[in-house]
């Protein structure tokens, strides 16, 4: 058994190296065009992201011709909504704001996009989450990968800012194993990976596959659509444009229940290939090694060996993409570790909550909502229906 671990070990530490072939690959790209159409983004905003107000502004200055901005929100109350009008003030010409709840959509993000979408003036659009900053030449960069054989650009991603313990592991994640696998993915098994960060289309293209409403009730939207514009015939673009995804104040938590929701969908989407994810965590692999040796001294260093050789790569993968990783390196070790164990929820449970909302995922992530009437609230609630009113 153990022969067998180590092999696999080194076969894991060769497909981290691969994957860093694919980003350099990735990084030597280039892409030029005059092509300058007029682009609408969407801001889908919910709650006060880190960064929020620099955020936003980061879309209102941007080097190109005309565009617009549509911030979008459910609700009037929502605190991002402050934000948002002090964004509109400053910048009246090129914001616009659409506040909508009617929409019945399942994805809180679908349905906080449904109306601005409706209401977006030009044919390109292009939908972007609350919490990435980008730079001033990112508009004109992302639209001159975009020809009429493409039916979607979109972006690589690189976490940044990080203060809290929580912020830096999110980080650390983004930028290895995010990072790494969205460009092998790209470069060698040509399959077309969406991130929803930043998605530019044409809306003659995206009604054809069925807009917003095909998405409305899946959890990994952009995967869908992705999938959905490559099916059309349609090329997906991985744009090497890096783009800042500022992650600042997380708690472990919330590190760890987003990384649950994201291996539930990738077990949903990728199916039994899914098994063949731990291979991409040589890490936690190679913790297997002391405990199948009874923590021998020899198995322990082994282990520590293994630790250092990986936050090396990491901070070579880190100085590539000009990410500053300085001492939250030494969280290597722990963050692979958390991700080894969280790839096993998704094969007992496939229920999580959203935005305050409670789903089970289907096949292809559809969601279903789940009432959890057995709550302690839920039983007041009857308790006082039944007896006392």
């Amino acid at each position: 058994m153990l022969t067998i671990i180590l092999l696999v070990i080194s076969l894991s530490f060769t497909a981290y190296l691969v994957q860093i072939l694919a980003l350099r690959k990735k990084l030597k790209e280039s892409h030029s065009s005059d092509f300058n159409p007029p682009v609408s983004i969407i801001k889908p905003l919910k709650g006060l992201d880190d960064n929020l107000f620099d955020n936003l502004e980061s879309f209102c200055k941007q080097d190109y011709p005309v565009y617009e901005v549509i911030l979008s929100l459910q609700d009037h109350n929502d605190p991002a909504y402050r934000v948002a009008e002090k964004i509109r003030k400053k910048y009246p010409d090129i914001v616009r704001i659409v506040v909508d709840n009617s929409s019945r959509a399942l994805n809180p993000k679908v349905k906080n996009m449904l109306s601005a979408y409706r209401e977006s003036k030009y044919e390109y659009f292009l939908i972007s989450d609350s919490n990435v900053y980008v730079d001033k030449d990112y508009l004109r960069k992302t639209v001159s990968a975009m020809d009429e054989n493409t039916g979607l650009v979109t972006n690589l991603i690189v976490g940044v800012r990080g203060k809290s313990i929580g912020a830096l592991l999110e980080n650390l994640q983004l930028n290895s194993f995010i990072l790494l696998s969205v460009c092998f993915l790209d470069k060698f098994l040509k399959m077309p990976c969406s991130i929803g960060k930043s998605m530019l289309m044409r809306k003659r293209d995206f009604e054809e596959i069925g807009g917003l409403n095909a998405v409305s009730n899946v959890l990994a939207e952009d995967y869908i659509i992705g999938k959905l514009i490559h099916e059309h015939g349609k090329k997906v673009v991985l744009s090497n444009y890096l783009i800042k995804n500022v992650n600042e104040y997380w708690s472990i938590r919330r590190f760890l229940n987003r990384h649950t929701r994201w291996a539930k969908i990738r077990w949903k989407i990728a199916g039994f290939k899914y098994f063949v994810e731990p291979i991409n965590n040589p890490l936690f692999l190679a913790a297997l090694v002391p405990v199948l040796e009874g923590f021998t001294r020899l198995s322990i260093a082994f282990f520590f060996i293994a630790c250092l050789y990986k936050i090396l790569i990491d901070v070579y993968v880190a100085r590539l993409v000009n990410f500053k990783i300085g001492f939250s390196s030494l969280l290597i070790p722990i963050k692979d570790l958390l991700i080894g164990f969280l790839w096993v929820v998704p094969l007992f449970s496939s229920r999580l909550m959203w935005r305050d909302n409670i789903y089970k995922i289907g096949k292809d992530t559809v969601l279903f909502e789940q009432r959890n009437s057995w709550s302690i609230k839920n039983i007041f609630v009857k308790f006082k229906e039944a007896f006392i009113s």
